[in-house]
């Protein structure tokens, strides 16, 4: 590890579920070797939203160069495509200052946007959204998701009836382009923009991030993350159908100040939504045969993580 990586070296990926322990992994990483830290997280890119997305602290953030973090307001969206050409860029800026690319983060989508290349769907159309989520106040999401089995039954089998910010996408880019989302995603347009080195920190008792998850979401709480919520709310231009107020923990927060959602029943909410993104992380981890998985919930998984990296700076 005394010999600096070179600049043509792939870039190295550490990717894992919420609560895995990505974000400490990587700032030892950073202590041992030369390098800049890329963020993978959809939800990091949003600035005023630091306590419910875990976000690295400013010592941490001072400790290492890090990207992608605090690049967005919260009324703006944030695309995998805009991910593939900001992380591409920087992949290449980084190499060229003689550093490593440690691309962190659980937001897989963006991930395999990157590893695999981007199919050649519509972008956001925000008066065919308008429309439909007119018409899901309406009818409710479950509705909504009949309609998409009807039209595209490949995405609607793989949607919860309520996952409502796929659902709307999927009918978007329907009515937008005449086209189901999975005909799109059949046949990638656009090439593959990095070969990256995957180290994966994914836990061989289920049991032990739940508890991570629990006890993280509790102190988030305790750190303030109502008064977080109830702050963005107070700026007048946010709503809840935004990405940013979509993210987990905020969506529910934001259900409790409108009254959708007991405050009592907040913990409950935001440890179970919080599950459910570690589920659909985990398995699209599982999709990825390529990945070096290191159990995070053993004692040396740590030391795990810095022997692989150590053993890919060396080639």
């Amino acid at each position: 590890m005394s010999h600096p990586p070179a600049p043509t070296l792939r870039p190295l990926a550490l990717v894992g579920p919420t609560a895995s322990g990505k974000t400490a992994a990587a700032l030892a990483l950073a202590k041992a070797l030369p390098l800049e830290i890329i963020s993978v997280d959809s939800a990091l890119v949003y600035r005023g939203m630091d306590i419910g997305t875990a976000k690295p602290s400013a010592d941490e953030l001072a400790a290492v160069p890090h990207h992608l973090i605090n690049i967005r307001d919260p009324l703006q969206t944030y695309s995998a495509a805009e991910f593939v050409r900001d992380a591409g860029a920087l992949i290449r800026e980084i190499q060229a200052r003689g550093k490593l690319p440690l691309l962190v983060g659980g937001t897989m989508l963006y991930l395999k946007a990157l590893m695999e290349g981007l199919d050649d769907m519509p972008a956001a159309n925000a008066t065919i959204r308008a429309a439909i989520e007119h018409e899901a106040a309406q009818l409710g999401w479950p509705a909504m998701h009949a309609q998409l089995m009807a039209l595209d039954p490949l995405t609607a089998q793989r949607l919860s009836p309520n996952d409502s910010q796929r659902i709307q996408r999927a009918l978007e880019v329907y009515k937008a382009s005449g086209r189901t989302l999975s005909s799109f995603h059949a046949n990638k347009k656009s090439a593959a923009q990095a070969e990256l080195h995957v180290i994966a920190l994914e836990p061989q008792d289920r049991a032990w991030l739940h508890a991570r998850i629990a006890q993280r979401f509790e102190l988030m709480l305790a750190a303030g993350l109502v008064e977080e919520v109830r702050a963005l709310r107070a700026r007048g231009d946010l709503h809840a159908e935004l990405p940013a107020m979509r993210c987990v923990g905020y969506r529910q927060v934001w259900e409790t100040l409108d009254g959708v959602a007991p405050l009592a029943t907040l913990t409950e909410r935001g440890v179970a939504a919080t599950r459910q993104l570690a589920k659909r992380q985990i398995t699209w981890l599982r999709s990825m045969p390529e990945r070096q998985s290191v159990a995070c919930d053993q004692d040396q998984a740590l030391n795990q993580v810095l022997t692989l990296a150590a053993r890919h700076v060396k080639g």
